[in-house]
């Protein structure tokens, strides 16, 4: 008998919604910062925010749209043309753990979740 597939952290925090969420409430904050908000133009909001939810929702163990819809995500490559230092990475990263802080999930998630993140910030900081 095979066994049943483990629960990942997407189904376990209710799948695309919590994401959409998640990326929603981060960029509800990128217009008043004033490193990030030139990175983000405003009229991209809508199409940035759906990219980065597939992305994170497909991360943690969603169904591959993101990959269907654009490819490897090369994050390096794709966010190579932005400055990024380490001031920008801070200044995304404290954006990003507010987002977490005001969504609801277990407790061992949010450390996997924030684990993830500040590794992926450290990661793209280029400059």
């Amino acid at each position: 008998m095979d066994a049943a597939p483990e629960e990942t952290l997407y189904d376990r925090v209710g799948g695309q919604p919590f994401f959409t969420e998640l990326v929603t409430r981060f960029y509800a904050g990128v217009p008043d910062d004033e490193l990030l908000a030139p990175m983000y133009p405003e009229e991209d909001h809508g199409p940035a925010i759906e990219r980065l939810a597939l992305f994170l929702a497909q991360y943690w163990g969603g169904p591959p749209t993101y990959m269907e819809l654009r490819g490897h995500p090369r994050l390096r490559m794709r966010h190579d043309p932005y400055t990024i230092t380490k001031r920008a990475r801070d200044a995304w990263l404290r954006l990003m753990l507010a987002a977490v802080d005001e969504m609801e999930m277990e407790a061992e998630d949010r450390a996997d979740l924030v684990a993830y993140l500040d590794l992926a910030a450290h990661q793209l900081r280029n400059r």
